[in-house]
């Protein structure tokens, strides 16, 4: 499974994340906006833009990390992320 993974090696949630999917052997893209100007605006107009911020924005959160699935959903639950990994490593996907 391919998941881009938008965060920063600062934060210790998405450290957190890229181990458990590293675990479960996904293939992996990191958008660490820490050390990538242009992925910081990129991010920044996804959380502009995109409902999934709503309440992240309202609580004064970053919103991080956040994960991109192949199919372009953008989910900030690993636990969605990992189940997903898990159905399609049992269906051989």
């Amino acid at each position: 499974m391919k998941v881009t993974v938008i965060g920063s090696h600062l934060c210790p949630d998405t450290l957190y994340a890229l181990n458990r999917l590293s675990e479960v052997k996904a293939e992996i893209e990191f958008k660490n906006l820490s050390a990538s100007l242009p992925d910081l605006k990129a991010y920044l107009a996804l959380r502009d833009s995109d409902p999934h911020y709503e309440a992240v924005k309202k609580n004064g959160g970053i919103g991080i990390p956040a994960f991109v699935l192949e199919d372009g959903t953008v989910t900030l639950d690993l636990g969605d992320v990992l189940k997903l990994s898990d159905h399609k490593a049992r269906r051989g996907t």
